[in-house]
């Protein structure tokens, strides 16, 4: 009786009811529901208390590049980014755990776990400082109790805070399998919305593999808007950007003749000829005086052709001189005569509905190829190939416009690596967020045998290697498609604990009160790093991680003059040097007037005085 059963147990409400026992279920209405989803909302309105610290020397072009790469557990970024990229990202595209039973991943084994035990948990280390598998992950396998409600409960949190992230034309795309598409269906819609469902791609793949009585050769790509009712018909960025229609129809009371003097010089696209009384059949054009004679490929006379046309206000204004769009505000580039006589337009391709089934797009098989021609082996097993990515980005980013494509799964980051080829290929001023974990690479691997220790390694070095392949292929080369100014750069980042000490809630005795209130008299951590500090606090005002910073002699100066900040030192000289720089916003620690009063009340009064906002933290 399959149906009494729920995630491998009996469900006692479900087997009464089959048996025909009367019984009334309990709050019947339609809603997804799973064990431990409060549990979930807990882990989702928790806040961290963690930071990003830079990398510079893992970085590539670190001041200047507005790409970044996090190396962080992806809830706890999500929930970092929330202030500095709420509502910026143009699209997000993840590759989670399908959940086939024997997959790995982030979630609560006992849903009563504490924030403590979870952050202790995420924060287990090997004596390397790499994070470790026993104590990160938990294995799903299917004869878990809790098999889908886990894989539930790991996606949840990270989907709503993505959500967050997304501008309000700002679509998700998510891959998955058969193991949980109609519970990521269900998860989108309470996440997303119903109504804001905009397909379920079918990738085919071409060839497959067994599975059951069948080959699977599909995998799905789930597709979602922030708010479907202001996104536009996707972009069409091709090489092909044009398309080319007849600007004539058949004759008919709906659509009678009339007559259009043409110029010279308007282009032909054929060999010298020239054309006498009618051209065409059922949809025929009449010349009405002289001949139609064409020369070197164009219109050598002026001719008068009468014909029912499909656009007879377009074509006047185009040959008035306007700029002219069809009925589907699709701009019309030219009109022309084909090699036949019959009047064309070509238009700007503008806008593609896309089939829901994605043919003659590459396995994962090329993904993997892909990763062999960078490093010269597989270090990953199976990763999305390139050609999926760019389909994907090419649908929603304008190749001009520094639109953000987020990834928080990016494993050897295919989606960075998309970004950057696509952006090479139509000169393209995309950006990317990356985030991985740094999951510990099987010592068994070619990965870890080629010097790899975790995923992120891979993921970071895969970008730096992909960088260079595209300074290589364009030195020495003209720059005549304009795309000189590329991004090649990244920026990394490290999900670390913050630098400002964490008041603890675990408090039991007096004592450990009067002891944590002495320790907070000095809230900044004896370690941390200057610049470290700086990053944190931009990131708490909402600052983007590729903010300009311009370091000035004892201040520093944040996208121009939005924001100063004071960390080093605090004396009147630099004070006047930051008023005169005229900041929006003047953020600077405490400890920096020692115990001065009269300095830092004097300072808050200059501040307001010259309309400066002043926090001391």
């Amino acid at each position: 009786m399959p149906e009494a059963f729920t995630e491998n147990k009996i469900d006692w409400e479900k087997l009464k009811a089959a048996l025909g026992d009367d019984i009334e279920f309990k709050n019947e209405r339609y809603v997804l529901n799973w064990a431990g989803k409060s549990d979930a909302f807990r882990a989702l309105q928790t806040p961290s208390t963690d930071t990003l610290v830079p990398c510079k020397d893992e970085s590539v072009n670190f001041d200047s590049t507005g790409n970044v790469f996090i190396e962080g557990e992806n809830l706890e970024v999500l929930k970092v980014l929330q202030k500095s990229y709420f509502g910026k990202i143009k699209m997000i595209y993840i590759d989670p755990p399908y959940n086939t039973g024997n997959d790995t991943f982030i979630y609560p084994d006992r849903f009563s776990e504490s924030k403590e035990e979870y952050l202790n948990r995420i924060g287990d280390k090997d004596e390397t400082g790499l994070m470790t598998r026993e104590g990160l992950f938990r294995k799903n396998s299917k004869d878990s109790g809790h098999y889908h409600s886990n894989w539930l409960s790991m996606m949840y949190p990270r989907l709503f805070l993505a959500r967050n992230l997304l501008r309000d034309d700002g679509v998700i795309f998510i891959s998955i399998d058969d193991n949980e598409v109609h519970n990521l269906r269900l998860l989108m819609n309470e996440v997303f919305g119903e109504e804001n469902l905009l397909a379920q791609l079918v990738w085919d793949l071409g060839t497959g593999t067994a599975a059951g009585h069948f080959t699977r050769a599909h995998e799905y790509i789930v597709v979602c808007a922030k708010d479907k009712n202001i996104l536009p018909n996707f972009i069409y960025e091709g090489k092909d950007d044009s398309i080319s229609e007849r600007a004539v129809k058949k004759i008919s009371k709906g659509n009678p003749a009339s007559p259009i003097t043409f110029p010279k010089g308007i282009e032909f696209e054929g060999e010298d000829t020239t054309f006498n009384n009618i051209i065409g059949d059922s949809e025929k054009i009449s010349i009405l005086e002289g001949k139609m004679v064409f020369k070197d490929g164009k219109l050598f006379n002026s001719v008068t052709l009468e014909a029912g046309w499909a656009m007879r206000n377009q074509i006047l204004s185009w040959l008035s001189g306007e700029e002219t769009f069809d009925s589907k505000g699709q701009k019309v580039k030219r009109f022309f005569f084909d090699k036949k006589g019959v009047l064309q337009y070509e238009k700007e391709r503008g806008f593609i509905n896309p089939q829901t089934v994605l043919r003659k797009i590459a396995s994962t098989r090329k993904g993997t190829i892909e990763i062999e021609e960078l490093f010269g082996r597989k270090v990953m097993d199976f990763p999305k190939p390139m050609q999926l990515i760019n389909t994907l980005i090419g649908y929603v980013t304008k190749s001009r416009d520094a639109d953000i494509a987020l990834d928080f799964f990016a494993g050897s980051c295919t989606t960075a690596h998309a970004v950057l080829a696509l952006n090479k290929e139509n000169g393209g001023n995309r950006k990317f967020i990356c985030v991985q974990l740094p999951e510990k690479c099987d010592v068994d691997s070619e990965a870890f045998k080629a010097g790899y220790k975790t995923i992120a390694e891979i993921g970071k070095e895969r970008i730096r290697r992909v960088i260079k392949k595209i300074q290589e292929e364009q030195e020495g080369k003209l720059d005549l498609d304009g795309n000189g100014d590329q991004d090649l750069g990244f920026k990394v980042f490290k999900l670390k604990e913050s630098n400002f000490k964490i008041w603890r809630t675990n408090i039991e005795t007096e004592e450990e009160l009067i002891a944590q209130m002495q320790q907070h008299l000095e809230p900044l951590d004896e370690h941390a790093k200057i610049e470290d500090v700086l990053y944190e606090l931009l990131i708490k005002a909402g600052v983007p991680l590729t903010a300009k910073i311009n370091e000035q002699n004892g201040y520093v100066l944040v996208n121009d003059n939005e924001i100063a900040l004071m960390l080093e030192r605090a004396d009147d000289k630099i004070i006047k040097q930051i008023i005169a720089a005229k900041p929006q916003k003047v953020f600077t620690l405490d400890r920096l007037f020692k115990n001065n009063d009269k300095l830092k009340t004097n300072t808050a009064l200059q501040m307001k005085d010259a309309g400066i906002e002043f926090k001391v933290i």
